[in-house]
């Protein structure tokens, strides 16, 4: 089994859950509420029983969150060389929330930049994300953006996945890692992903095995290189679905691409 990491986790401790509730009222809804929470040792627990070895752990900005940038640097420097700190800034913050973005990177050695869009009410190419957008290119950094329906009760309108479109046009130096598979409009990101060089598939929030075909097939055959292993941790624990990519009908040099070597081309690990 290659190595595994997970691209799209995050740290949704009980004080998050708490402070939006919609969270929760999915967790409820989809009986798993023993998941709504999520401690640095439980992380730790769930990632050795299921053979992770990276994880990209993110934060969630909001007005009164509890799971900031340096909740998340805090996480990544007890985590040692598991976790992979993932920044998020509210966009609504304007260049105070740039300046945020740049000092969570050079400060705290965030690695990277997540946006939900359903969070914020509009969607990725907005004018509001763009001096973000701007600011990865300048960090070096690749952006985590939601794409798909939002399963709370947000808009999922602002999830499709051809507003990236756009993105990638006017920034083609920027790496976009387009998160839960764009689901239910996959085929549309799959034709972003051939399209364009630097945008990228997540499969998190789906277990593997029942990733639709058509991104079965992009994965094992011509989209080997452009789609990445993630859970939507605390979503799913680790063990179930990297069984999942073990038993699936994979080529070798795909399931390698697949749980480890796409991530590691994008952040530069060995």
């Amino acid at each position: 089994m290659p190595r595994v990491a997970d691209v799209w986790a995050n740290y949704w401790d009980a004080a998050f859950f708490a402070a939006y509730p919609q969270m929760q009222a999915l967790y409820d809804r989809l009986a798993m509420p023993d998941r709504a929470a999520v401690t640095g040792e439980k992380l730790a627990r769930e990632a050795d029983a299921g053979g992770v070895d990276r994880i990209v752990l993110s934060a969630t900005d909001f007005p009164g969150t509890p799971c900031d940038n340096r909740k998340i640097a805090e996480i990544a420097a007890a985590g040692a060389d598991r976790i992979v700190g993932c920044a998020s800034v509210d966009p609504r913050r304007g260049m105070e929330g740039v300046r945020e973005l740049r000092r969570a990177v050079n400060e705290d050695g965030l690695r990277a930049f997540k946006v939900l869009p359903f969070l914020y009410g509009a969607p990725p190419n907005d004018a509001i994300y763009y001096p973000f957008y701007a600011a990865c290119v300048d960090l070096g950094i690749p952006i985590l953006v939601l794409t798909g329906h939002t399963a709370v009760m947000e808009r999922s309108e602002v999830g499709r996945p051809l507003y990236l479109d756009d993105v990638a046009l006017y920034f083609p130096d920027l790496t976009i890692i387009a998160g839960h598979a764009g689901f239910p409009w996959t085929d549309e990101l799959i034709g972003l992903a051939w399209k364009h060089e630097r945008v990228y598939i997540d499969t998190s929030g789906h277990r593997p095995k029942y990733l639709p075909p058509a991104l079965k097939h992009f994965l094992n055959s011509y989209g080997r290189e452009k789609v990445l292993f993630g859970t939507g941790y605390p979503f799913m624990d680790y063990a179930k679905p990297v069984a999942d990519v073990a038993s699936m009908d994979l080529r070798p040099e795909s399931r390698r691409a697949f749980l480890w070597d796409n991530a590691a081309a994008i952040w530069g690990w060995s």
